[in-house]
């Protein structure tokens, strides 16, 4: 099953890296950028180049490719147990080419789009070499576009990295993190927006976040329900059109039913 929940974990804090791979995130990510401050770049780098194993994949976030800490970021976590960068501030074909080209052909590539630049361009980040998917930065994009809204007003943003996820063959991208972190309401209401737009999964900065995300990202028992009425509606029509509930069934809802109950292994 694809990713569902990608948890952010400081780099300067190895003391946290046990429990944020014992959260049941899907995946954790090693920050060393937004999350550790400029006086312990070298400290953070360092720290998860120790941890790193192959018992224990995980993702690193390097610094931007414009920063002076990008080159020996990357440098320092080639080796086994990473399984994919994270890269912020991701704008263009080059940048993704460049990063592509020091890395070895498993690790894939999480490019987080979060400037205006970035979702301009963001069918060419999604079209680059490795990238396995796509994440949006919406805290970022918000600064940078002038965007004080976090609703309707970054609307087109997501639908775009949606579209071009989707135009691109790559799996559906990643929404941005919800800040409150003692807010349950208003993480599930950020995940149902983000699953009606056509993300598969989410971004996370606290342990708490994630069962509710790899909850929310499953189809749940009133959606399987439907889509196992429908497969039997069809079957019994021979797989034309038919009617259920009074509402026409066609080629297209057999094929989003069948989507339902494949993501749940049924």
């Amino acid at each position: 099953m694809p990713c569902r929940s990608c948890l952010f974990v400081p780099g300067n804090r190895p003391e946290r890296f046990p429990k944020a791979c014992a959260s049941g995130a899907d995946v954790v990510i090693v920050d060393l950028e937004d999350a550790v401050p400029d006086g312990q770049k070298s400290f953070a780098r360092e720290s998860v180049a120790f941890w790193l194993s192959a018992d224990r994949p995980v993702y690193v976030r390097v610094n931007g490719t414009t920063t002076a800490w990008f080159e020996e970021d990357v440098a320092a976590i080639r080796r086994p147990g990473l399984a994919g960068v994270v890269l912020p501030k991701a704008e263009g074909r080059g940048q993704l080419a460049a990063l592509a080209a020091l890395l070895p052909d498993p690790v894939r590539i999480l490019p987080i789009v979060e400037t205006a630049a970035g979702v301009w361009n963001v069918l060419e980040i999604a079209s680059s070499p490795k990238v396995e998917r796509l994440a949006f930065g919406a805290l970022d994009f918000q600064l940078d576009a002038g965007i004080t809204g976090e609703g309707e007003e970054l609307l087109y943003a997501r639908s775009r990295i949606v579209l071009a996820s989707r135009v691109a063959g790559i799996l559906p991208p990643l929404d941005g993190v919800t800040t409150g972190l003692d807010a349950p309401d208003a993480l599930a209401s950020d995940i149902l927006r983000s699953r009606r737009l056509g993300f598969g999964g989410k971004l996370c900065i606290h342990p708490n976040q994630v069962a509710a995300i790899n909850e929310g990202f499953l189809p749940t028992e009133r959606e399987i329900a439907w889509a196992k009425g429908v497969l039997a509606a069809a079957s019994s029509s021979g797989g034309g059109a038919s009617r259920r509930d009074g509402k026409m069934i066609d080629r297209p809802v057999i094929e989003q039913a069948k989507r339902i109950l494949e993501r749940v292994g049924g």
